[in-house]
């Protein structure tokens, strides 16, 4: 298993034209790896004139309270499904950390902040969430699929005023069975309820992805990241 204090992320990348200028750091759900969104990029179907590097971590191994501490990828440790049930606080800061070290390697690239995207799915999606809403850095916007606000009672606190209008795509299936709709209705009106403005969207699917959702994203990155100047 990695040593989670220490957390250096493995990496997929994909590069949709010559020398980007913007990047998506998009992070898996619990139990899958950094190429299970791997093939979404051809399935956007971006315009030529858009030049991204997506970035698909690979989770760390941890042991699951939840799944009888069977060992697997994850961003954290989770011991039930129940929105704000004694959260791992330190494995949720932990992998946020690692994730802001993406961000600041994408500038380090000569990317701008303001064309970053942070992305993620389920457990994924919670960390993004996580991050975005905190970061020092101004970002172009967070794309949370299937998810849920981890740690809510401590962002009014900790939220960053760079990120207060960043743009923010939620969305969730009708019929998910393991990240129950409530909670991702009950999150969507949390980040409302502090101002934040929430592009929110539902689908009738399970725990998934569906291809109309797949067809929002794509007009939701060209949007954020077509114009250049």
């Amino acid at each position: 298993m990695t040593d989670q204090a220490n957390m250096t992320l493995e990496t997929i990348e994909l590069i949709t034209a010559d020398k980007p200028d913007a990047s998506v750091i998009w992070l898996h759900g619990l139990g899958a790896d950094g190429h299970d969104f791997e093939a979404l990029v051809p399935e956007l179907k971006l315009p030529d004139s858009l030049a991204i590097r997506f970035i698909f971590p690979h989770a760390p191994y941890r042991p699951i309270t939840l799944n009888n501490g069977y060992v697997m990828r994850g961003w954290y440790d989770i011991k039930s499904l129940a929105f704000g049930a004694d959260e791992d606080q330190l494995g949720i800061h932990e992998s946020a950390q690692a994730l802001d070290e993406l961000i600041d390697q994408e500038i380090s690239r000569g990317i701008s902040s303001e064309r970053i995207i942070l992305a993620g799915f389920s457990q994924g999606g919670a960390i993004v969430l996580h991050t975005a809403l905190r970061s020092r850095h101004p970002l172009a916007g967070t794309l949370a699929l299937s998810t849920y606000v981890p740690l809510s009672d401590s962002l009014a606190s900790e939220a960053s005023q760079s990120n207060k209008t960043m743009p923010l795509f939620m969305a969730h299936g009708l019929q998910d069975d393991i990240v129950n709709y409530k909670y991702g209705a009950q999150s969507r009106m949390l980040l409302m309820d502090q101002g934040y403005k929430v592009d929110w969207h539902d689908y009738p699917m399970s725990h998934s992805v569906c291809m109309e959702e797949i067809s929002d994203i794509r007009h939701w990155i060209i949007q954020l990241l077509g114009d250049k100047n």
